[in-house]
């Protein structure tokens, strides 16, 4: 049985922390396999004890997103409204655009509207489940 490590980074807004939270319980919380190679997925994501909110300027903000995102082989991000005002994650997909990163959109149960700013920088787009979730990570690190 080969193992697989997936570097994976989960935007999210701290105002917003429930997508972020049940993603990451999802993904790193269970052991997954598909077929006979086992996922080891590792978590990139910028974390609440140590936030980059506190950069210096946005070119120091920048920095800190992108060099999370070059380490990483995919980037999730929700869906919500929320991600089409924030500054934030417009970096984030800016990072992942320079550096080739694909993007899987997740979109949260039971949301009525989905960011445009997100649905169109998206990789792949799939429900709120877990195995559609890993589902996508598998996909868009595999092909």
């Amino acid at each position: 049985m080969s193992t697989h490590n997936i570097n994976l980074f989960i935007s999210h807004s701290w105002a917003h922390s429930g997508h972020y939270d049940t993603l990451a319980e999802w993904i790193f919380e269970e052991n997954w396999s598909v077929g006979q190679a086992s996922l080891n997925f590792r978590n990139y994501s910028i974390p609440k004890n140590d936030p980059v909110h506190n950069a210096n300027s946005d070119k120091a903000l920048k920095e800190k997103i992108f060099n999370k995102i070059a380490l990483c082989h995919v980037i999730i991000i929700p869906t919500g409204m929320y991600a089409s005002y924030s500054k934030w994650i417009q970096k984030e997909i800016d990072g992942c655009v320079a550096y080739g990163k694909p993007i899987l959109a997740v979109n949260p149960w039971g949301q009525q509207r989905t960011s445009s700013v997100v649905q169109a920088a998206a990789s792949e787009t799939v429900g709120w489940n877990k195995k559609s979730v890993v589902s996508g990570i598998w996909n868009l690190y595999y092909n």
